[in-house]
């Protein structure tokens, strides 16, 4: 028996409208697969895993979660970036694509800076510069061992 190693290939991000949620995340700089999405769901390659933009009924009704479905369940997607000045650039970017701002880019308690939107959604995204995390040249985070 082999061991399966733990990874996360692909986050599903259930909205209200892929065609309105799609044109979001384009202006936040995705690029859409024009080939694996279709008009019911969009993916894009995010570094190292895909997201998925799927209607929140569909996801909701095929993992058969109609008693836990609630809506956000308290995840934050978030994105590392290489510098505080790219924090800024980002978040500017997600206010002019339609995200509403919930926490302006600061210098954090633990020595990082970062902010919050939410997508047109609710969606909770950070943006954040992590000083003791390493990114790599896709800008993957390389944890310290």
């Amino acid at each position: 028996m082999s061991i399966v190693p733990a990874h996360i290939s692909l986050i599903t991000v259930a909205v209200a409208d892929v065609a309105k949620a799609t044109a979001f995340y384009e202006q936040l700089g995705f690029a859409r697969s024009k080939i694996a999405s279709q008009e019911s769901v969009s993916f894009f390659q995010a570094g190292p895993v895909v997201l998925a933009l799927w209607g929140r009924d569909e996801q909701r009704d095929d993992a058969q979660a109609a008693e836990l479905w609630t809506g956000n369940g308290g995840i934050v997607i978030a994105q590392n970036l290489p510098s505080e000045d790219a924090v800024d650039v980002m978040m500017a970017r997600a206010e002019a694509s339609g995200a509403r701002i919930l926490k302006q880019a600061t210098k954090t308690f633990w020595g990082g800076y970062n902010g919050y939107f939410a997508d047109p959604d609710g969606h909770v995204w950070e943006v954040a510069f992590n000083p003791f995390w390493e990114l790599d040249e896709d800008g993957r985070v390389k944890l310290p061992e």
